[in-house]
């Protein structure tokens, strides 16, 4: 049975606060979209050789919209050095990327007829906790990835797919707020900005304050992370 998939949007707390929105430019490494892009990269390549069918366009598909997701964060990251308009746009396409990606995801459960966790579920608030650590890195999901179904898979995914989207749009703002250049045309810049706002339409959820100390409880641990 399916549950609701439109998402929330939450504010991000905890020891992300801490983390620079844009670190010094062309240090994609520190930055966290970038990790968790990485993150994502990797469940993806993983999930769409396992779980579907060899031949099956959407494996070829949804991998390349992962691995645009993380290089055009890092290309945007280190276009920064010359060129902020196409740090921009680098950004921006890596949204999109991702956006698609969540799509092909959702349609994985949505036609399976399988479950779309819901924005507060222990499951959705358990990964949220993961979401916290830093460095972001594959070893903190890879249990989960290899022994757990593809149900479970695929809604992880989802869940990293938001906090990427959500610390992405922080990007894009900030880098809007920094864009102040009289010598770029106003009608280049309106479009330019008109196209990151159209790749935040769709909901999106990060962080919840409700997450936080409460998402690695006991009985979350036994009813979803065990193995059994």
């Amino acid at each position: 049975m399916r549950t609701n998939e439109k998402n929330e949007s939450h504010e991000s707390h905890g020891s992300h606060d801490s983390h620079p929105v844009l670190p010094p430019s062309g240090d994609y490494q520190t930055l966290l979209s970038f990790q968790k892009a990485e993150v994502v990269y990797d469940i993806t390549f993983r999930f769409a050789h396992k779980y579907l069918s060899r031949g099956d366009r959407t494996v070829d598909q949804m991998i390349q919209s992962a691995r645009s997701g993380k290089k055009n964060i890092l290309e945007g990251s280190k276009a920064a050095l010359t060129s902020k308009e196409t740090e921009i746009k680098l950004t921006n396409v890596a949204r999109a990327s991702l956006e698609e990606l969540l799509d092909d995801y959702l349609d994985f459960l949505r036609v399976r007829d399988l479950t779309i966790w819901e924005p507060n579920s222990k499951e959705a608030l358990f990964v949220r906790n993961l979401g916290r650590q830093e460095p972001q890195t594959f070893e903190l999901y890879r249990e989960f990835v290899e022994t757990r179904p593809p149900e479970t898979v695929a809604n992880i995914a989802i869940c990293l797919i938001h906090q990427t989207n959500y610390l992405v749009d922080q990007q894009l703002r900030r880098l809007e707020q920094d864009f102040v250049n009289p010598s770029f045309p106003v009608r280049r810049r309106k479009r330019l900005f008109s196209s990151i706002s159209v790749q935040r339409s769709a909901p999106h959820f990060f962080f919840s304050s409700s997450s936080r100390g409460g998402g690695c409880s006991g009985s979350v641990r036994l009813s979803w992370c065990s193995r059994s």
